[in-house]
């Protein structure tokens, strides 16, 4: 059960594996862009491609989809990246349901783990499998394996990281289920553990009353979806709204917050606490993403100012 590219590393480990797979369950196709082309998930394309079957149910919960679920009687349902499970459908297998998680829990609960481990500025993450339960995100661990985020990592060299990783760890931990080497264990009781909620587009703007190392990370961990946003005003006093991919944060002891300094050509800095942001790459709202210079090739943003 998955949606997104980060689940079809895991569905090919397994069919690679020589499990069977006795079916693939995946999110309604969807239409989308201006033309309202049909869209598949991955994760269906990837089962097309290798004639698994598949299911597409709008509710998880419907009596439809519940009774051909238990039809195809799976000894064992495998979950990753995809939606919250009712009970009805994680109890059902006589192997239980267990979830590949993309962080090292009980840190970073929720719907976005990559993300937030970023933003937050964390040095380690990893990927665990756990056993599902009525609490989510909050079953019994089976396996981890942790890897270390450098200051370069994007929300995006992290999430295939991370998805290549989980992979043979899906593999590993049906054979130890199977074999009974594997049983699950409580999760460890912390004082803090940070959560991982979705991300809205309210929650993208960029904070430029935060210091510049703060802001750079928040860049990264939303970096190239749903990516770092901030808004302008030209000349005309037009707003003009921003995703910002790529950024270094610099010293300016001039700099207030909000302040933008450009020489027309090679660089864009947005004062920050305690420094500045330099802009590395963007894309202005209609266009496509673009270098800094690419940019200030087309647009003189010398008398335009932040939205704060």
């Amino acid at each position: 059960m998955g949606t997104p590219d980060f689940a079809v590393a895991s569905l090919d480990a397994i069919c690679k594996a020589g499990y069977e797979v006795a079916a693939v369950v995946t999110v309604p196709d969807r239409k989308v862009g201006r033309g309202q082309k049909v869209s598949f998930s991955p994760v269906k394309n990837y089962a097309l491609e290798h004639n698994l079957p598949l299911l597409q149910p709008e509710k998880l919960k419907d009596e439809a989809f519940v009774s051909a679920l238990r039809a195809i009687n799976a000894d064992l349902f495998v979950v990753v990246a995809f939606r919250m499970l009712p009970q009805v459908v994680w109890g059902m297998p006589k192997m239980g349901t267990f979830n590949l998680h993309a962080s090292l829990l009980p840190q970073y609960r929720g719907a976005a783990p990559i993300n937030w481990a970023i933003i937050n500025g964390e040095k380690e993450t990893g990927v665990t499998t756990f056993m599902l339960n009525e609490r989510i995100d909050e079953g019994g661990l089976l396996m981890q394996q942790s890897t270390p985020i450098s200051q370069y990592d994007t929300a995006e060299t992290l999430h295939d990281r991370l998805a290549a990783m989980g992979a043979p760890m899906v593999v590993e931990t049906i054979k130890g289920l199977e074999n009974g080497s594997l049983k699950p264990q409580p999760q460890p009781t912390t004082a803090e553990c940070k959560p991982a909620p979705k991300i809205f587009k309210d929650d993208c703007a960029i904070d430029w009353n935060k210091e510049g190392g703060a802001i750079r990370n928040f860049v990264r961990g939303m970096s190239p979806y749903p990516a770092a946003t901030m808004a302008m005003t030209d000349e005309k006093g037009q707003r003009r709204n921003f995703k910002i991919y790529e950024v270094t944060c610099e010293p300016m002891p001039e700099s207030t917050q909000g302040m933008v300094k450009t020489d027309g050509k090679k660089y864009l800095k947005v004062g920050c606490k305690g420094g500045c942001i330099n802009i590395l790459s963007l894309q202005i709202e209609g266009k496509r993403r673009n270098s800094i210079e690419e940019f200030l090739r087309g647009y003189n943003v010398t008398n335009w100012k932040i939205v704060m």
